[in-house]
């Protein structure tokens, strides 16, 4: 009864952290009236943290073959900020984009909505890429590299730990992505290994995905994302 005791408390922290994170970073639409002319202040997070992502219209298959789609799960960088690490979207999102860049190729951001699943995230994302190469993300950090010809449980790479990736790792998943697009074979991105992750963090990971599921829109098209960070 201890250990259930102390899950718990754990949970609950961890729960009520994302969410007032989540409540002073969102970029969605606060349901509290306001004034129409009110906009949310620089200062509601720290700087270089807060990512605004903006939609441009159904995201369509890429032509550019010297691209990297990065598909983001429903509530990433909108709902949801932080990864279960509690590391903002914005900078997770800027080492995946510098992972790409660093190998001469162009990110481009999706946000795939009918699933919450990071192997359909991130196939949805390969099969819109130009290079047939994508990274899948959830809000809580699991992470793929996906191939548009595979299966969706195949995959080039997955990370399905989030607690114990880095913005090292991201960057180099970012890297690794980039040399599958160019016809490359890189050896795997080396991961962290912590046993003790799952069980810590097991019942927190279910409570996120539910959160993100929540998001879903059952049958809506991928959308074309323009990062804007601050």
């Amino acid at each position: 009864m201890e250990v259930n005791a102390q899950l718990i408390e754990q949970v609950v922290s961890a729960v009520i952290k994302q969410l007032t994170a989540a409540q002073g970073c969102t970029t969605e639409a606060a349901p509290a009236p306001a004034p129409r002319t009110a906009r949310p202040a620089a200062s509601d997070c720290p700087a270089g943290e807060h990512l605004e992502l903006r939609e441009l219209g159904e995201a369509k298959p890429g032509t550019r073959r010297d691209e990297v789609v990065i598909a983001v799960a429903p509530a990433f960088g909108g709902a949801m900020q932080k990864t279960i690490l509690d590391i903002p979207h914005a900078q997770v999102l800027r080492e995946l984009m510098a992972g790409i860049e660093e190998e001469g190729l162009h990110a481009r951001v999706v946000r795939v909505r009918h699933t919450s699943d990071v192997a359909f995230v991130g196939l949805t994302g390969a099969r819109l890429s130009g290079s047939g190469i994508a990274i899948g993300i959830q809000s809580r950090g699991t992470t793929v590299i996906h191939q548009k010809d595979l299966e969706p449980l195949q995959n080039l790479e997955l990370f399905p730990q989030a607690p114990v990736i880095d913005l090292e790792t991201y960057r180099a998943i970012g890297r690794n992505a980039a040399r599958y697009a160019k016809g490359d074979s890189p050896d795997p991105v080396p991961v962290k290994n912590d046993q003790m992750a799952r069980p810590r963090f097991q019942a927190v990971a279910a409570i996120l995905h539910i959160k993100e599921t929540e998001h879903v829109k059952q049958g809506a098209k991928p959308v074309e994302l323009e990062p804007v960070f601050r």
